[in-house]
């Protein structure tokens, strides 16, 4: 697996939405889950009013089709009651990643397989 690109998007609450923001981003992990070219979905807090996604992928037609996909067009749909501001989102690239191997069982070393699992 080689994860090369990302998306990073920053969302600034409105004054006590904060919360709602919250369990919106949680809910959205099962539309992620089921986005076969996400590699990786994270949702972040970083105070009661900012938050963020990351999300990483092995392709552009992967990213493409996550930023055409279901939790765009959510967002879009609570941006008005939830967001403060338009969401900050920037294409990036991956330069260096390590996962934790957890091995699949069937390889002879645990090193030789990356299982990525929710």
């Amino acid at each position: 697996m080689t994860v090369r690109l990302g998306i990073l998007a920053m969302l600034e609450a409105k004054a006590g939405a904060g919360d709602k923001l919250a369990a919106f981003l949680e809910a959205g992990r099962e539309i992620a889950v089921a986005e076969e070219g996400t590699v990786t979905w994270y949702a972040f807090k970083i105070s009661d009013t900012t938050y963020g996604i990351l999300d990483t992928f092995e392709t552009e037609d992967a990213r493409n089709t996550h930023l055409n996909g279901q939790i765009p067009v959510a967002l879009g749909q609570v941006a008005g009651e939830l967001l403060a501001s338009d969401p900050d989102i920037k294409l990036i690239d991956i330069l260096a990643v390590k996962l934790r191997s957890r091995g699949c069982g069937r390889c002879p070393q645990a090193s030789a397989c990356i299982r990525v699992d929710a």
